[in-house]
C-alpha cells in the first residue's frame, strides 16, 4: 500500500484540469495523481492521456455528484493508498503543501482528517469561502470557517495561522485516512453534492476521531467552479443537505424541537432572500425544507445505524460553537472568526 493518493473527481473539466494540474503534478512529490473521471461528455479523458498518460484515470459509469462520484472512485482504488488526498480540480496548489500535514497524520495517530489553509485562487490575499482555514460549526448545526462566517470573508493576515483542532475539513482539499473513509461508509450519496464533507467528519467525531487544520501548508481555490456560490441550486442543496445533517447527527436533547428551530431560521433567511428580491433563490429554501421532509424516513434509519456504531464511544465535540452563529453574526454584528469568545467553543 503506497502513503498518499492524490485524487481529482473531473466532470467535463477540461478547462479546470489544463489550467490546475500542472501545479498538482509539480508538487506532488512523486505520490500519485488519480483523476476519477465522472463519465464525462467533453474531451477532458482524451486531454488527460495526450498530456498526463502518468496520471492514473479510473472511470465512473454515470454523473452522480460529488458525494457517489467520489464513493465509486475510491471503492476501484480502496486499498492502494493509506491517505487519501481528496482535491477539487479547480485548485493551484503550493511547492511545500503535502509535507506539513502529512507530517502531523504521522505524528498524531489520532487524526483521520486535515486541512490546509485555503486562499482565494482570483484574491489570493482572501480567505475562500470554502473552508478558509478550517471549519466550525454551531449548536444549531450552521457551519462557519476560521476566515469566513456566512458570506463575510476576510483577509489573510496570517491570523490564524496557527494549527487547530476543528469540526469538519473542506472537501475542496481534504486529507483523510482511507480506512476511516471505508469504515464511516464515505459520503452520504443521499446530498448529491454540497455539505457531505461536513457530514462524513461529524461522522468521524462521533466515533470519538480528531480533524486538524494545518495551516503551514496553503492552496488556492476557484471557487464556485462546479456552482456558483448563490446559484438557486447551490442554495438548495445547501439548505437542504444542512438538515441531513443535523438530523442525522446531532446528539444533544430535543431533535424535534432543534429541527423545528432550524426550520424558523431557514425561514427568516427566505424572507432576508424575497426583501432583497432574490425570489428564485428564496424558492429554493422551502423546496429545501419540502424534500427534506420526504426524505425524513430514511434519514431516521441513518440516525438509529449511526447511534448504533457510536454506542459507548465519546463524541469529540472540539471546535462545536455552543452559541447561535446566526445571532452572533446578524444580531451582535461580530462578522470575523477572531471577535468569537473562544470560552464559547468546545475544546
Amino acid at each position: 500500500m503506497k502513503r498518499v493518493g492524490i485524487i481529482i473527481l473531473n466532470w467535463n473539466g477540461k478547462e479546470h484540469l489544463a489550467t490546475f494540474l500542472p501545479s498538482v503534478v509539480q508538487y506532488s512529490g512523486g505520490n500519485d495523481v488519480v483523476v476519477v473521471d465522472n463519465n464525462s461528455s467533453d474531451d477532458s479523458v482524451e486531454f488527460l492521456k495526450s498530456n498526463y498518460p502518468e496520471i492514473r484515470l479510473v472511470h465512473n459509469t454515470a454523473n452522480g455528484g460529488f458525494a457517489k462520484g467520489y464513493n465509486e472512485g475510491l471503492r476501484q482504488i480502496q486499498g492502494d493508498y493509506e491517505i487519501y488526498v481528496l482535491l477539487n480540480s479547480d485548485v493551484e496548489v503550493t511547492e511545500n503543501w503535502l509535507e506539513p500535514i502529512l507530517n502531523k497524520m504521522s505524528l498524531d495517530e489520532s487524526i483521520v482528517a486535515c486541512q490546509p489553509k485555503i486562499l482565494a485562487y482570483k484574491s489570493k490575499s482572501q480567505f475562500e469561502h470554502a473552508g478558509a482555514a478550517g471549519g466550525f460549526i454551531d449548536k444549531n448545526g450552521y457551519p462557519f470557517c476560521r476566515g469566513r462566517i456566512f458570506n463575510e470573508i476576510e483577509q489573510d493576515l496570517s491570523q490564524y495561522d496557527q494549527e487547530q483542532e476543528i469540526f469538519w475539513a473542506t472537501g475542496a482539499c481534504m486529507f483523510v485516512k482511507s480506512q476511516t473513509f471505508h469504515e464511516l461508509g464515505g459520503f452520504d450519496e443521499t446530498y448529491f453534492a454540497h455539505m457531505e464533507e461536513i457530514d462524513l467528519c461529524w461522522r468521524m467525531k462521533l466515533h470519538g476521531h480528531k480533524i486538524m487544520a494545518i495551516p503551514s501548508s496553503t492552496v488556492y481555490h476557484l471557487g464556485g467552479g462546479t456552482l456558483d456560490y448563490m446559484s438557486p441550486k447551490k442554495v438548495y442543496l445547501n439548505f437542504r443537505n444542512s438538515l441531513f445533517t443535523l438530523f442525522k447527527n446531532y446528539r444533544g436533547r430535543y431533535l424535534f424541537f432543534k429541527i423545528g428551530f432550524r426550520f424558523l431560521l431557514d425561514y427568516l433567511a427566505f424572507f432576508v432572500f424575497s426583501i432583497k428580491g432574490e425570489f428564485i433563490a428564496a424558492a429554493q429554501i422551502l423546496k429545501a425544507q419540502a424534500h427534506f421532509l420526504a426524505k425524513i424516513s430514511e434519514m431516521k434509519q441513518k440516525r438509529k445505524e449511526l447511534k448504533e456504531a457510536t454506542k459507548g464511544i465519546e463524541f469529540n465535540a472540539s471546535g462545536l460553537y455552543k452559541k447561535s452563529i446566526v445571532f452572533t453574526n446578524f444580531i451582535k454584528r461580530k462578522k470575523h472568526f477572531s471577535e468569537l469568545d473562544s470560552r464559547n467553543f468546545n475544546k
